[in-house]
């Protein structure tokens, strides 16, 4: 196998009638086996060539046609992902949540050809910028949408399927398969240019980490496909025989999970607390002895240490915890979970001891984008992970500390550079192959990385202190009445930060001791003494556990939350530190007026 096609290819021949993928309608679950998914994407390949739309050999990306998806996933996804593959074409995905704005520039950057939208929805919202992007010739639509050209047209003839055959033949594993546009936390998006070998090494090379991913199981996928850790995790459940079913959304998870029962899902850290919140929130509806045991059975799982043998008591009474109440949490999980796969962000490590020690174990990875995108993970075996760091580097990844820190790399899996952009290529790339993540980290007993900050994002305060603002942010995330928290102090006297309460927690509290509220309106909230209050004793548990410098000396409740909408999250739930910076920069500068 030497493109990514290959591999669904390979699944036709081999195993035709496998599920491979599948997604609700109207209630019910459709299932693509492998023979259709592929002949499909065939049929697509074929009608894209008939209108023009591949490329043959060349090493040039540029005079490689690109062509732009935007969809939440679906098994079309994958189909025109392959379609687009075979036709020596560039896949372009693109974020359903991006700005007008953002969606212009990167389809004029990449000079795209033809855009796929999945609905009407994702059509009315672009419509209006399609006249200013002059290279796209082709608009087409997966959903039937009254007025655009239906995906489904696109038809076989004889010729074109000649045409095809040719085109697929000559399609090298150094050829670019996507150029994927990072949202990025500053300045604008970067393409970076992905080759089918960057991607299939990466699958490669992951693939023994899920060993226990045995063909006939399924995975519950919602992380979205624009992003390459789901979409090169969809290669490796493929090419590993699992069946992949699409989450109807966010909303549907927990009903999903216990529909389709899976052994796998991948997460980011924000779900997994999200997950976490309502099953505390159940432990506190109990009473008496349920709820006496529900919370002992958590303190047991806290405890849990995957760095040393553990004590048979301590392993009497985790047998005892998982019977009683981690079972439940289990079933609630669908009854099969065997892992949950969490990257994109930095994971709380009470989370990872907890579920891990109720038999879900969390398998923390790290990537870029830029790396295809893992770089290491822990496995699923005690030995092979440790809680609190990114484990191991995965098969033919190198590591290696520079002396400031940052964390570099070097692989087949790392990209073949950012597209038009030679000059930031060679910032992140030096001339031995080594890229720069911009992360801070070391390595723990010789051989598990962890990431302690992002370079960039570590501040000086005015006094001259450094501070990682992210340990600092993730520990206070621990208290349940603390929803979202940016810390603020570059080249300031001291650390603030601005804080987004739990706001339905803070206000159940503050009921349940009898405070009257006279508003439970958010903004009203944010100033109430009461709710400040509150918040204020969850810093005073926390602020002991940091540095002097590090302790948060004044903060600002927020009534808007951060999110990608609103553009203070990017889509992978990272915070917008510059735009958060702007958007509050007047309660930022309140805070640090003289008193």
């Amino acid at each position: 196998m030497e493109r990514l096609f290959d591999i669904v290819r390979e699944k036709s021949e081999k195993a035709p009638n496998n599920i491979m993928l599948a997604a609700k309608k109207n209630g019910a679950w459709i299932t693509y086996d492998n023979r259709e998914v592929y002949t499909k994407a065939q049929s697509i390949a074929c009608g894209l060539i008939g209108n023009g739309l591949y490329s043959r050999q060349t090493d040039d990306p540029e005079a490689q046609v690109k062509i732009a998806l935007i969809s939440p996933n679906r098994p079309e996804w994958v189909i025109l992902d392959l379609a687009v593959q075979m036709t020596g074409a560039i896949l372009t995905p693109i974020y359903p949540t991006i700005s007008n704005n953002e969606f212009e520039y990167v389809l004029n950057q990449a000079a795209v050809k033809a855009v796929f939208f999945a609905n009407a929805d994702l059509y009315n919202k672009f419509k209006s910028c399609i006249p200013n992007i002059p290279s796209i010739e082709f608009v087409y639509s997966i959903d039937v949408i009254p007025g655009v050209a239906h995906y489904e047209s696109l038809n076989h003839d004889a010729e074109n399927t000649r045409l095809l055959y040719e085109i697929t033949s000559g399609i090298r594993s150094e050829d670019i398969a996507t150029i994927i546009y990072t949202s990025g936390t500053t300045g604008k998006p970067k393409g970076v240019m992905l080759s089918h070998a960057n991607i299939l090494s990466n699958v490669k090379d992951t693939e023994p980490v899920f060993y226990f991913a045995e063909a006939g199981e399924k995975a519950l996928s919602f992380l979205p496909l624009n992003h390459i850790f789901e979409r090169t995790i969809t290669y490796i459940y493929i090419n590993a025989g699992v069946s992949i079913y699409y989450a109807e959304s966010l909303d549907t998870i927990g009903d999903n999970l216990k529909e389709v029962k899976p052994i796998v899902f991948t997460c980011v850290p924000r779900l997994l607390e999200k997950v976490y919140d309502k099953i505390m929130a159940k432990g506190y509806e109990q009473k008496g002895i349920k709820r006496m045991l529900f919370f002992w059975a958590v303190r047991t799982g806290d405890a849990f240490d995957d760095s040393r043998p553990q004590s048979w008591w301590y392993r009497l009474k985790l047998r005892i915890a998982n019977k009683i109440v981690f079972s439940k949490w289990r079933e609630a999980l669908g009854g099969k979970i065997r892992a949950v796969v969490s990257g994109a962000a930095a994971l709380n490590p009470k989370l990872a001891r907890i579920f891990t020690a109720g038999g879900i174990t969390v398998m923390e990875g790290y990537g870029l984008t830029e790396t295809s995108p893992v770089i290491s993970v822990n496995l699923l075996q005690q030995e092979g992970r440790r809680i609190g760091t990114v484990g191991l580097p995965i098969r033919n990844v190198t590591v290696k500390i520079a002396e400031d820190g940052e964390i570099l790399v070097k692989g087949p899996n790392v990209m073949v550079g950012y597209y038009k952009n030679p000059e930031q290529t060679a910032e992140i790339i030096d001339k031995d192959g080594w890229l720069a993540t911009g992360d801070i980290g070391t390595m723990v007993d010789g051989k598990f990385l962890k990431i302690t900050d992002r370079k960039k994002e570590i501040f000086k305060t005015s006094g001259g202190k450094y501070v990682a603002p992210q340990a600092i942010e993730g520990t206070l995330r621990e208290s349940k009445y603390i929803e979202q928290v940016i810390v603020i102090g570059p080249d300031r006297k001291f650390v603030s930060a601005l804080i987004y309460p739990d706001y339905e927690k803070v206000v159940a509290k503050l009921k349940a001791n009898n405070v009257q509220l006279p508003s439970t309106d958010k903004k009203d909230l944010a100033r109430n003494k009461d709710v400040i209050a509150l918040i204020q004793k969850q810093l005073d548990y926390y602020n002991p556990q940091f540095n002097h410098v590090e302790q948060i000396k004044k903060f600002t409740l927020i009534s808007e939350e951060m999110s990608v909408d609103n553009g203070l999250l990017t889509p992978k739930l990272s915070m917008r530190r510059k735009q958060i910076y702007e958007r509050f920069e007047k309660e930022i500068e309140e805070m640090y007026k003289e008193s």
